[in-house]
């Protein structure tokens, strides 16, 4: 009996830590990928969000491994829409932007543009500072969220196989 309860929590952690990529940025095996990975990118994860901007505001952005292949993934919202642009790693350009339409996700792309709504820095400007107080380190993601009532992005910094995750205030 103990052990099936034991099992039964470590699966329901589980589903939860991994049910939602845009609040859990990166689980271990995908950042040991994009450790090596991110070598081949040449555009800081600032100008990728910014690049996003043309297809709606920013909400939210992060490098991943998709199809096993480094891209930028970031969410945007014009109007009441919300998309997913992909940003070329290594030129810096949109390749691809699609409507939000899967439920997770776009639970995860409301929560973020509540809490852009109070911001008054964009999160290009909150990675960016997060990069220039870490030497040598450089963004991997940037989320928003609400914290005492106050939106503040948490910024996924990596330098070499050391990564670590700084808050940045966005109002």
């Amino acid at each position: 009996m103990r052990n099936t309860a034991i099992t039964l929590v470590s699966v329901a952690a589980l589903i939860l830590a991994t049910s939602s990529g845009w609040t859990q940025p990166h689980d271990d095996k995908e950042r040991a990928e994009l450790a090596k990975t991110m070598k081949d990118a040449g555009v800081p994860l600032a100008k990728g969000v910014s690049a996003s901007a043309k297809e709606g505001r920013p909400i939210s952005g992060k490098y991943e491994i998709e199809d096993g292949k480094l891209q930028l993934s970031v969410y945007t919202m014009k109007g009441d829409k919300f998309s997913e642009v992909i940003v070329d790693p290594k030129t810096g350009k949109v390749t691809k932007a699609e409507v939000i339409t899967k439920d997770d996700d776009l639970k995860d792309a409301k929560a973020q543009s509540q809490a852009m709504a109070k911001a008054k820095r964009s999160l290009a400007a909150a990675a960016s500072d997060a990069v220039k107080a870490n030497a040598g380190y450089r963004a991997i993601s940037v989320m928003p969220s609400m914290k005492d009532d106050h939106a503040v992005a948490e910024v996924t910094l990596l330098k070499g196989t050391d990564w670590k995750t700084v808050t940045e205030k966005l109002d």
